[in-house]
């Protein structure tokens, strides 16, 4: 029984990542009919809007498309920059999308940016504390200092949970409320694209799922080995 647990929850994990780069790179191909780079089609976004202080820049493939809030830039890589792809447009919506949430103080998007800058290094630091409960007890011969060390790992494991958590609702409102909209109205893809639009945004939403569970299951399996 644990180890059908164990598959499904694998299957959760990594099979909407590996369906979302299908889909991205399904829809990767150069189109002479998409009227501009993603980088372009940024710029152009936050020039209609009067975003004045927001930038775009290209960023490198390893660290991935993304906004920064503190720096207001929209950040893209090489392909989603450079490229007029139907992956490329609707990324570059999405992470305007971002913009438009920290421009108007979207909350869950402040509360992420927080806890992520606590969340850095969480994990390790965590992980240092629950590794030395067990030597600070017998070092010290106080259960309360290892009970104290062990309160502390949780807690601080518990914030990369937190931000993924976080994360969800932000990602959706991004693509959904704000990208598809933009898409739709605008005029910037065709009817038939729309759809395929969509299934970028909902691929991309699915690997945030993913990636939740995963820390989720992360910080299970602390619990699981501390109990024994």
């Amino acid at each position: 029984m644990i180890a059908v647990v164990a598959v499904v929850l694998l299957v959760l994990v990594f099979a909407p990542q590996l369906w979302a780069r299908r889909v991205l790179s399904r829809y990767a191909g150069e189109r002479a009919d998409i009227p501009g780079t993603g980088g372009e089609l940024a710029r152009h976004l936050l020039s209609k809007a009067h975003f004045d202080g927001y930038s775009v820049t290209q960023t490198d493939a390893g660290i991935g498309d993304h906004f920064d809030p503190a720096t207001r830039t929209i950040a893209l890589s090489e392909a989603h920059h450079d490229k007029r792809t139907l992956t490329a447009a609707v990324v570059a919506a999405h992470e305007f999308g971002h913009a438009v949430q920290h421009h108007i103080g979207y909350r869950p998007l402040i509360i992420r940016s927080k806890l992520a800058r606590a969340a850095a290094g969480a994990e390790r630091l965590a992980s240092i504390l629950l590794v030395a409960m067990p030597f600070v007890t017998i070092l010290t011969r106080i259960p309360a200092a290892g009970a104290g060390l062990f309160i502390a790992g949780i807690a601080v494991m518990s914030l990369p949970v937190l931000v993924h958590l976080v994360t969800l609702p932000v990602e959706f409102d991004a693509s959904f409320k704000r990208a598809m909209p933009i898409l739709e109205q605008g005029g910037y893809l065709s009817e038939e694209d729309l759809p395929r639009a969509r299934r970028i945004l909902t691929a991309c939403a699915l690997t945030y799922f993913a990636a939740s569970l995963a820390s989720m299951l992360n910080f299970w399996r602390w619990i699981r080995v501390l109990k024994r």
